[in-house]
């Protein structure tokens, strides 16, 4: 809580004195205090402890973490956090992405300051979206505060659906995990590599499910009370191409990245200033996260080798200007899930993916598509993206190491019908799931128009029968959203 005051009060003044100033320097001067605030507490209650556990492993110091902010608490307001242990804000992620959107804007002047700081807290802290999203820029939204509240019968029709399918969605989700995904990634080693296989694109489905399912409730919940916010899945697993899939998944994020991110550090033009500073940035985090002073010498060798081919190579230098800030943009966008070799894997994975892609379009343009073409583009994205989230998912290197050797080595291929007698009810709703998401786009359009032009009689029927059904599936213990921890 009193970090979320402070980013509001921080922010709010910041904002304030960047559009009082006609000054270039002082506005940027007062723009880079913003962001070095709000990344500083960011990188302090997501990646501190990560640091001390890894400055002891390089120089052999036997440091000890201290959490000021809990001793604060501890003292002022006689709580009893553990000052030896980081405990990270929910949704502190999501809130200072949105809150350094405002200060953007104003210094972009797409938008002017609110009117008070009670009406920029609004913005930062409205319920629906705070703590797992979806990202709501300031220039998308603080408008709305000074709209009169309007809702049709059609948007409150609408609204309603949002809410019950993202609580169906998330009670699916939690069924699938507890009742089959869940085991595989704890215990690899106690299923074959046929179940270890759809375990990962079941995870697939969960994670879109149960993400996409809280963003679906924001989106209704905000509607209720007069506010539109941007929608933040778009049928991801329609994407025939990574560059597709990331303008589909986690919208709010990709577009922040690349609206507040990628297009600051060049696009896909060239380098920049900026695009050096988050190479080193990202350098010095494989170097604590690995714990080895070996692996800076090899990362400064290459460093050496990189300018060498820029200075001496044109088609180099144009190849790595153009796909440096992509990387960037990737490495840094598992960096926010946390501070772990696996987040910058996965990053790293998926940047790959995007510059394979692009490389893809310059030496096979498009040209006349058939189905049977698209179709195995979409399952080829699909299997990729899946591939990418053994990485996201599992707790360690071990796990993914145990993940790979059971689908080389232990396939068995022979027990699939005893697996699917064994999983029938998962298999059933897996399948049944990613058949739902791939219907095509007016499908969807029609039955959600649909459900929004009946009765409200109808409506609290169809509301009671979703609870009832959805009540039979649902655990001893619910899950909670897996975007909670970011």
């Amino acid at each position: 809580m009193l970090l979320l005051l402070f980013t509001i009060c921080s922010d709010f003044h910041w904002g304030n004195k960047i559009s009082e100033s006609h000054n270039e320097t002082k506005r940027k001067l007062y723009l880079s205090v913003s962001v070095i605030l709000n990344l500083s507490l960011l990188g302090y209650f997501k990646y501190a402890y990560f640091f001390v556990e890894s400055v002891n492993q390089i120089a052999g110091t036997d440091l000890n973490y201290f959490n000021h902010f809990a001793s604060f608490s501890n003292t002022w307001f006689s709580s009893g956090f553990n000052v030896g242990k980081v405990l990270v804000p929910v949704g502190v992620s999501f809130f200072t992405f949105q809150s350094l959107s405002y200060v953007f804007d104003i210094y972009r002047k797409k938008i002017n300051p609110v009117n008070s700081i009670f009406d920029y807290g609004f913005f930062v802290c409205f319920f629906p979206h705070l703590v797992a999203g979806p990202i709501v820029k300031a220039h998308d939204f603080v408008h709305q505060i000074y709209q009169p509240y309007s809702l049709s019968k059609h948007e409150f029709g609408l609204s309603v659906f949002w809410i019950l399918n993202g609580f169906c969605k998330k009670i699916v989700a939690d069924y699938l995990a507890v009742n089959f995904i869940d085991r595989i990634f704890d215990n690899p080693n106690y299923y074959s590599g046929l179940e270890t296989l759809i375990g990962i694109f079941g995870y697939s489905l969960q994670i879109y499910m149960d993400f996409s399912g809280y963003t679906d409730m924001a989106i209704g919940i905000a509607l209720l009370y007069g506010f539109r916010l941007k929608p933040n899945f778009s049928s991801p697993y329609k994407a025939s191409n990574t560059s597709d899939f990331w303008k589909r998944w986690h919208i709010s994020l990709s577009s922040w990245l690349q609206e507040y991110l990628y297009f600051p550090l060049g696009g896909n033009r060239n380098g920049t200033t900026g695009s050096y500073i988050a190479i080193f940035v990202i350098a010095l985090f494989l170097v604590l996260l690995s714990g080895s002073i070996w692996l800076l010498l090899g990362l400064l060798i290459m460093a050496c080798l990189a300018v060498a081919l820029h200075r001496f190579f044109p088609n180099f230098r144009n190849g790595f200007n153009t796909n440096i800030n992509l990387m960037v943009t990737m490495l840094l966008g598992g960096l926010w899930h946390g501070s772990s070799w696996l987040f910058l894997i996965w990053g790293g994975l998926n940047g790959i993916g995007l510059i394979a892609h692009k490389q893809w379009q310059k030496y096979f343009p498009k040209k006349n598509e058939n189905s049977a073409y698209k179709i195995s583009m979409i399952l080829i994205t699909l299997s990729f993206i899946s591939f990418t989230r053994i990485f996201f998912r599992s707790e360690n290197l071990q796990t993914v190491n145990l993940i790979f050797d059971r689908l080389q080595h232990h396939f068995g291929v022979e027990l699939l019908f005893k697996i699917c007698l064994a999983y029938k009810s998962v298999f059933l709703l897996i399948a049944s799931g990613y058949l739902l998401h791939w219907l095509p786009e007016t499908w969807k359009v029609k039955y959600r128009n649909w459900f929004a032009s009946q009765s409200y009689t109808t409506m609290v029927f169809s509301c009671i029968a979703v609870v009832f059904i959805m009540y039979q599936m649902m655990g001893s213990k619910m899950q909670p959203f897996i975007y909670f921890q970011f």
